[in-house]
């Protein structure tokens, strides 16, 4: 028995072609481009059959019985046994014209051919897309009654099938898939369609919230969703029955389930949170059309829909589709079907195999280069205190990664010493010295940075001052308000303010800004430092706010405590648990990676939670810490080396201490 295949090499197709070669002395002839000559010994080791048994034709589906020349249509005349016409646009996304060119006049030229041929039965493979928009339940004898076919990809589908109905001058018959997914054995998918756009949301819920945490989901009509293999697999059997002429088969999932539940399904696939109560999204219907027209004129409102459906790549138009109003009707597929094993398998069997492969395979955060070299390589790097500390340790991280990295600092001698163990380990950072606290140096370094450098690409706004004294010691010392606020504040402000011309103009950059985890819990004894860092933490909502459309990104870290030379003076802390420079500089690497708004500890935000929440009990528990812990030599008017009496610390205070890891006591 001979076939003749268009669309071989898709993913339904190549699957019927390896099925149709099973049968004994089967030879198939398909339809390639001339340019894809070469994919063809691919194709035959896939399919795992000889030159002999697998021909291609050369053609276009967009020409004329599909372009074939006078001597393959004279070798092929006459020895047709099946044409199967699958080739055709599956995309929800793809252009009008695309569409009409390659579903509707591709389908006559094919049909065309299969004349020419005098093949002996035509097998058109639809879609449930030709039902359109239909209200009810869609039988497999119903065509006509198609309704809201606006829609580019429904109405091609539509158009194509009439085609065949009144063109076709060979039998004929009509197979309309459901919604076809991967193969429910392997979970293997080619693309990423129909409920897999819903994945990478399932998969930050997962992210962010426990899977025993209920969840609520968005209800809506009902879909129908089958495996590539169940498709393969009835529409092989089927075909080669007798009487099918002029029929239509769905070949869909008799069950059926509406959104909520197969979101909730591959929910429980991926252990992401379940949804245990549902929104009916039909309820978003009773909204006047002039209002939700009217919003969506609004260019904000527009932007945010935009961005959000980008991030998590779903298709502006998917969401039309969540109250999907039509039923399928499936009887005859059923009999046919009686008596072979064929039958479509449970969603809930397989959707693991499916989310398993998607997240292996077709996730697209796997083809994204998420690696710190990937961001920063080739690129100007500006950590200001990079001499020492979390400075230092970020320095080293992006010039291994291949970053042009730049630190400056007051010290020259240190700037020196970290020069030296860059070339020490293989590679070399430019140093510059510098008082960020000094409004006029700012602007001489600011000078250098763009004549030597072009401006940055990323800056790192690290040089910082802390001061750990309690407010009643510090009546008389107003000028530790001042001089904190002149380096955190103004001289981030300063060099901040000085690149960003440059980043405009170049329609990049991105500023990560160290700040503390205090600013979240409102640390005692830290009002000089949190002050500051929060004054530049609102400064950074209002520039992220400003440039968020001239590609220039902020990020804010909130640090909990590290192990550096500014916390040094404080013994205290010789006991209290920290992250290690190396671990906060990760914090960083990250922060230019991905380029989240905020990081933050858990224990930050739970400390901003409790004092948005119960503001009262939040300043009971910070001021029960401020009284269980002492203050520091320095803040009690000792002099540099020497020593305070010993405080033995409360069990209290000790199980605190190794409690809340990372915050400022």
């Amino acid at each position: 028995m001979q076939y003749f295949v268009t669309g071989a090499t898709g993913f339904i197709g190549k699957r019927l072609v390896k099925k149709l070669l099973e049968r004994k002395g089967a030879v198939v002839h398909f339809l390639i481009r001339e340019e894809s000559a070469s994919k063809v010994a691919d194709l035959r080791a896939f399919w795992g059959a000889s030159a002999a048994r697998v021909q291609p034709v050369f053609g276009d589906l967009t020409r004329k019985k599909l372009g074939l020349s006078a001597e393959a249509l004279k070798a092929l005349k006459g020895k047709i046994d099946h044409f199967y016409h699958l080739a055709a646009v599956y995309d929800l996304e793809a252009d009008a014209d695309s569409q009409i060119a390659v579903n509707i006049e591709g389908t006559r030229n094919t049909v065309e051919l299969a004349r020419a041929l005098d093949a002996g039965h035509f097998h058109h493979v639809s879609s449930i897309a030709a039902a359109g928009l239909y209200e009810g339940v869609f039988r497999e004898d119903m065509f006509d009654e198609a309704e809201n076919i606006d829609h580019p990809y429904f109405m091609t589908k539509h158009e194509s099938e009439k085609i065949v109905r009144k063109e076709c001058k060979v039998p004929w018959s009509v197979y309309r898939p459901a919604m076809v997914v991967g193969d429910s054995q392997t979970g293997e998918m080619d693309k990423i369609d129909g409920p897999y756009y819903f994945f990478k949301l399932i998969q930050r819920m997962r992210q962010l919230l426990p899977p025993w945490m209920p969840s609520i989901g968005l209800e809506g009509g009902r879909v129908n969703i089958v495996p590539v293999d169940f498709v393969v697999d009835a529409l092989a059997h089927i075909s080669h029955q007798a009487g099918i002429g002029g029929r239509c088969y769905h070949l869909v999932d008799p069950v059926g389930y509406r959104v909520g539940d197969v979101l909730d399904i591959f929910s429980k696939a991926a252990h992401a949170p379940k949804m245990n109560l549902f929104i009916n999204a039909a309820l978003f219907g009773f909204i006047p059309r002039s209002i939700t027209k009217g919003l969506m004129a609004l260019a904000p409102v527009r932007r945010i829909r935009s961005a959000v459906m980008k991030d998590l790549g779903v298709p502006a138009d998917m969401m039309t589709f969540v109250n999907y109003p039509t039923r399928f009707d499936c009887r005859d597929t059923l009999a046919a079907l009686k008596g072979s094993g064929i039958a479509c398998p449970n969603l809930k069997d397989y959707a693991w195999r499916l989310w398993d492969y998607w997240e292996r395979h077709l996730d697209p955060d796997l083809h994204i280069d998420r690696s710190l070299r990937g961001t920063v390589g080739g690129k100007v790097v500006l950590v200001t205190g990079g001499s020492s500390g979390i400075g230092l340790a970020a320095a080293h991280k992006f010039a291994e990664a291949g970053a042009t990295t730049i630190i400056c600092g007051r010290d020259t001698d240190k700037l020196e010493e970290a020069c030296k163990e860059a070339r020490e380990r293989g590679y070399t950072f430019v140093a510059y010295p510098v008082d960020i606290a000094d409004m006029a140096d700012c602007d001489r370094f600011l000078a250098l940075l763009q004549q030597n450098h072009g401006g940055v690409d990323f800056l790192i706004n690290n040089a910082g001052r802390s001061i750990r004294r309690a407010i009643e010691s510090s009546y008389d010392r107003f000028h530790d308000y001042e001089r904190t606020m002149q380096l955190n504040y103004f001289g981030c402000l300063r060099v901040t303010m000085g690149l960003l011309p440059g980043m405009v103009a170049k329609k990049r950059g991105h500023v990560v800004n160290i700040s503390s985890i205090g600013v979240l819990t409102n640390a005692p004894r830290f009002s000089a430092y949190v002050a500051s860092k929060a004054a530049l933490d609102a400064w950074t909502r209002c520039a992220s706010s400003e440039f968020a459309d001239q590609g220039i990104s902020f990020t804010t870290i909130n640090m909990p405590l590290v192990r550096t030379p500014m916390i040094a003076p404080t013994g205290l802390y010789n006991n209290v648990p920290t992250l290690s420079p190396e671990e906060a500089a990760d914090m960083i690497a990250q922060a230019c990676i991905f380029k989240p708004v905020r990081i933050a500890t858990r224990l930050g935000i739970t400390g901003q939670i409790l004092h948005a929440l119960l503001p009262r009990v939040a300043q009971i528990a910070m001021n029960t810490s401020f009284r269980m812990f002492p203050d520091s030599s320095a803040a009690k008017g000792l002099k540099p080396g020497e020593k305070a009496p010993r405080q033995q610390l409360s069990a209290e205070a000790v199980a605190m201490q190794q409690m809340m890891r990372g915050i400022h006591f």
